[in-house]
C-alpha cells in the first residue's frame, strides 16, 4: 500500500520504490523534522524508506505522548502497511522509540538498525564526550561545545539559537556541506520536552530485559554528542553488532556517506534476504 492512502494521526514520507518491502525510518531531535535525514545518503536508491514524522514534529502537529507510549504509533505504522514484522531503521532521540517499539511489541520487529544512538542513559556507562577528538583551536567549534554544556534555554526562539549554536560540535568537521546541513530540520522546546514525560520508571530495564531482534549499532568515533564507550556498552547490552564508523560524528549519511551507505544497505539487505 503507498503512505498517500494511509489513513493516520501523523505524517509519514516515503521514498524509494514502493514495491520493495518497507524500511521504517524513525528521526531523531528529539522531534525534529526529518526533512534533515534526507535520503540517507542514496538508502532509498535501494530500499524502500517510510519515514515516521512523530508527534511534534511540523507535518504531525500536536505532541507526543513521551517515546514509550510513542512506540503504539510504530505498530499502528506497520498495521496500515499491512507488515506482520518491520526492519526499523532509528538515529539519535528515534533509537529510544525504536527500543520502546521492540521491547513493547517484539512481534513486530524483525531487526533495528540504531544510528548514533544516546546510550549513556540505558548503559550507565559516563559520558566521555570530552575525550572525543575535536578542534578546540577553532572558536566555532569551542562556542558550540560551550553551548552544550552551559546552555539551557526556556523558550521556542533561545532552544532553537541553541540548537543551532551547537551544531558544529556535533560533526566531526564544519565545512559548508556540514554548515547546510545543520539548517535543516526545525526544532522545537515544547515537542522535545514531551517527547520524554510519561516514561515508565521500568522503561530502561525492560528494555534491557527484552528479547530484542537482530540489532546493528552505528557509532562515530568523533561523536560529541554521544561519546565513545557508552555506545560500545550500548550495543554489547543490546546483543547487537557494533559498527564505529571513522572520521565521523552525529551524521553518519552526512559526514561519511559512502560508509554510511554500504554499512546501513548491507545490513538491512541481509536482514531482508532472511526474511526471519
Amino acid at each position: 500500500m503507498r503512505v498517500v492512502d494511509l489513513d493516520l494521526p501523523f505524517a509519514v514520507t516515503e521514498l524509494g520504490d514502493p514495491r520493495n518491502e518497507p524500511i521504517l525510518v524513525l528521526p531523531g531531535g528529539p522531534c525534529r523534522g526529518p526533512e534533515y535525514l534526507s535520503d540517507l545518503a542514496g538508502l532509498d536508491r535501494q530500499h524502500r524508506l517510510i519515514v515516521l514524522h512523530p508527534r511534534g514534529t511540523p507535518l504531525s502537529g500536536g505532541l507526543s505522548r513521551g517515546w514509550w507510549a510513542d512506540a503504539d504509533d510504530v505498530v499502528a505504522l506497520a498495521d496500515a502497511l499491512g507488515a506482520l514484522k518491520v526492519d526499523v531503521l532509528a538515529h539519535s532521540a528515534g533509537t529510544r522509540l525504536a527500543l520502546a517499539f521492540a521491547a513493547r511489541f517484539p512481534h513486530r520487529v524483525r531487526s533495528l538498525a540504531l544510528v548514533t544512538p544516546p546510550a549513556a542513559w540505558l548503559t550507565g556507562t559516563p559520558h566521555d564526550g570530552d575525550s572525543v577528538v575535536v578542534d578546540r583551536t577553532d572558536s566555532v567549534i569551542t562556542e558550540a561545545l560551550a553551548a552544550l554544556t552551559q546552555e539551557d534555554p526556556d523558550t521556542e526562539e533561545s532552544f532553537s539559537h541553541s540548537f543551532r549554536r551547537q551544531a558544529p560540535a556535533t560533526y566531526a568537521h564544519w565545512t559548508e556541506v556540514e554548515r547546510n546541513h545543520a539548517n535543516v530540520g526545525p526544532v522545537s522546546l515544547t515537542a522535545a520536552v514531551a517527547w520524554f514525560n510519561d516514561i515508565p520508571a521500568d522503561a530502561g530495564a525492560r528494555i534491557q530485559e527484552a528479547v530484542l531482534p537482530p540489532t546493528l549499532v552505528i557509532g562515530g568515533d568523533r561523536d560529541y554528542l554521544t561519546g565513545l564507550q557508552p555506545v560500545v556498552d550500548y550495543a554489547a547490552m543490546l546483543g547487537g553488532d557494533l559498527s564505529l564508523i571513522e572520521d565521523c560524528g552525529h551524521y553518519p549519511w552526512i559526514e561519511q556517506p559512502e560508509k554510511f551507505l554500504r554499512i546501513t544497505g548491507g545490513w538491512l539487505a541481509t536482514m531482508q534476504s532472511t526474511g526471519n
